[in-house]
């Protein structure tokens, strides 16, 4: 697989945020930073935890808050970290093991990250998240308090997916787009993603002649390069969801560093290790951050152009007689597409009406909707503030 493939409907603005870091030196002096560390980087190939690599990634962590800046840590390996103690060889494939595994795994790899802060008087708490869980407004409100509250306080926030319940989260291994999620809602001024190969090459890096690349200013840059490579048996990862990671974070105004745990310490303070990737786009609300990459679309509502054109150029709400079909099957309060009459997709939002309710006011004013079937019939259809339009289209009506 190519890089082709990971520029997805989330185009990157063309206008970076003013307050985005623009070189990595500048991260010597960063505020907040989030450092997302993979079951491969953590784990032996024995299936046990790596202890002596988990100790100095707190020691290089434990350093930046000593110096002032707070550090979130998204940590992967909770499954990973169980599979030595249960006697596995490789990570287990069936769900229930899964989660099995990662309700023994998280409460070890939580101990051992305790332990090792606490040799540099620092605590530790854990954050267990699910992007299906803070899509919703009132969840990623209250996991937003509680990590800003966590930092204040000076402590550690260690994040990592509720792999004990989720689902698709688990199957997939989205810790590195959760990542990039997560860097938005604290606010963070960078992302630091550590796995087990150094940079971003030009080609993979067991080729001979392959060449490591500094920076990247647009992942267009990095279109058709080979990501395909195998990850260890403990891992889910791999460069292509690095880079989807990527994408998400740079086009909505973060910069990235990619690099390994024997990097870590320098990239940490700015030097030049690694993969840059500069920020290309405008920092976004959180809300529509969510809805635009953290949700799971469960359904499609296709719109006439009259409703395209109060979407995109007048940044309206989607009313029921601008939808002229409904796909899918989801409930009020779910995500999902807008498409235009040739099915491209324009935005993304909360639907406040359920697949079983809106076929029938298809066409119908909210004044009909009012008359005919009663009050609370008349809202719209996915309400502004609930939906994330495609950046591009932002970013071609505004000049």
């Amino acid at each position: 697989m190519t890089t082709n493939s990971l520029i997805g409907w989330e185009r990157e603005n063309s206008q970076v945020a003013p307050s985005a870091l623009r070189n990595p030196d500048e991260l010597a002096t960063a505020h907040r930073i989030i450092v997302k560390v993979g079951s491969s980087t953590l784990t032996g190939p024995d299936g046990n935890l790596d202890l002596p690599t988990l100790n100095r990634i707190v020691d290089v962590i434990a350093e930046r808050w000593a110096a002032g800046t707070q550090v979130v840590l998204v940590s992967s390996g909770a499954i990973s970290t169980a599979t030595g103690p249960l006697g596995f060889t490789k990570r287990p494939r069936d769900l229930a093991t899964q989660q099995a595994a990662a309700s023994v795994g998280q409460g070890l790899l939580l101990t051992r990250y305790s332990e090792a802060f606490a040799c540099h008087n620092l605590h530790v708490g854990q954050v267990l998240l699910t992007l299906d869980d803070i899509v919703r407004r009132r969840h990623y409100t209250n996991a937003q308090r509680a990590l800003t509250r966590l930092l204040a306080l000076g402590v550690v926030p260690i994040i990592n997916e509720n792999d004990t319940v989720a689902t698709d989260e688990i199957r997939f291994g989205d810790n590195d787009r959760l990542a990039a999620l997560v860097s938005h809602l604290v606010k963070a001024d960078a992302l630091i993603l550590v796995t087990d190969v150094d940079a971003l090459y030009d080609r993979p890096p067991s080729r001979p002649g392959a060449q490591r690349i500094s920076r990247v200013e647009n992942l267009s840059e990095v279109e058709g390069i080979d990501v395909t490579g195998r990850t260890s048996g403990f891992g889910t990862g791999g460069m292509i969801t690095k880079l989807e990671s990527v994408r998400i974070a740079t086009g909505s105004g973060l910069p990235v560093v990619l690099t390994n745990e024997a990097n870590l310490a320098r990239a940490i303070v700015g030097e030049s290790v690694g993969t840059w990737f500069a920020a290309t786009g405008r920092r976004m609300p959180t809300r529509q951050l969510w809805i635009a990459y953290a949700a799971h679309p469960r359904g499609q509502l296709t719109l006439d152009e009259g409703a395209v054109a109060a979407l995109v150029g007048r940044g309206k709400s989607l009313l029921p007689a601008g939808i002229t079909a409904v796909s899918g099957t989801f409930d009020s309060g779910d995500v999902v597409e807008l498409a235009d009459s040739t099915g491209f997709v324009v935005a993304r939002g909360v639907s406040t009406y359920s697949s079983r309710e809106l076929p029938q006011l298809l066409g119908h004013s909210t004044a009909e909707l009012r008359e005919t079937k009663g009050r609370g019939w008349d809202r719209v259809a996915v309400h502004r503030d609930d939906m994330a339009v495609r950046p591009s289209l932002l970013s071609s009506s505004e000049d």
